[in-house]
């Protein structure tokens, strides 16, 4: 589903990625862990098309993300860790615009609004500015807004934070049906235990180059993934 192939990315002499090479199959669920600064936003800019890059290739379902950037787009869908959302709009008037954008049907979006509003119980809310909501609450509605149009990639950074337990758990519930779908996800999180239970591969990322990346089990062998990261970024 997403092959990066050779990676790298420079800020003036910097590589804030370097030489990086990851793939994730359809099925999977991916996780990206590295402290601040170690290049995961970096990665995940690129793959969704955002940040050019300098070196290497990207490509999601067999799409190229430098020449196919609109093919890409339909079938990727993208969390960012800040959401920055036109404040000016209500929540159901933020979906639709959204599934303008994406050629969504009338019906099938309204069913998706309504599915995915209740699930993170967002439908009180959905005729109030954005400007009004909460952290928490632009975070389950950037979530909404990325799952209408089904996307076959579901790239996330960060996305636990800012959200209640309930919500978690439904976006947890709503990444395990996702790939059992046929879909693939790859997220960045420093909420190690999320990972370790979730993820069925881990990447640990540090100054730009892959450290480790395999199976969950065979990473962690024995230990857990908190101590496997801090026992890999101190060597």
């Amino acid at each position: 589903m997403l092959r990066i192939e050779h990676l790298t990315k420079r800020f003036d002499e910097k590589r804030a990625v370097d030489n990086l090479t990851l793939h994730i199959a359809p099925g999977e669920i991916f996780g990206f862990i590295g402290h601040n600064g170690a290049g995961k936003t970096t990665t995940i800019k690129a793959v969704c098309g955002i940040l050019a890059f300098d070196e290497g290739s990207i490509t999601i379902n067999g799409l190229d993300v430098k020449k196919q950037p609109l093919d890409c787009k339909r079938i990727t869908a993208y969390i960012p860790d800040n959401p920055d959302l036109y404040e000016f709009m209500s929540g159901i008037k933020y979906l639709n615009f959204i599934a303008d954008v994406f050629g969504i049907p009338a019906k099938e979006r309204k069913e998706r609004i309504a599915e995915l509003a209740e699930a993170f119980g967002l439908t009180a809310d959905l005729a109030q500015p954005l400007s009004a909501y909460s952290h928490g609450m632009k975070q389950k509605l950037a979530i909404i807004s990325a799952l209408m149009h089904k996307p076959k990639l579901l790239v996330m950074d960060e996305p636990f934070v800012g959200l209640d337990p309930t919500a978690s758990h439904t976006l947890k519930q709503i990444m395990q049906e996702h790939v059992e779908a046929g879909g693939a996800i790859f997220f960045s999180t420093h909420v190690l235990e999320v990972a370790e239970k979730l993820c069925h591969r881990v990447g640990i990322i540090q100054n730009g180059k892959l450290l480790v990346c395999g199976n969950m089990q065979e990473v962690l062998g024995n230990s857990s993934l908190e101590d496997v990261f801090l026992g890999l970024v101190e060597e």
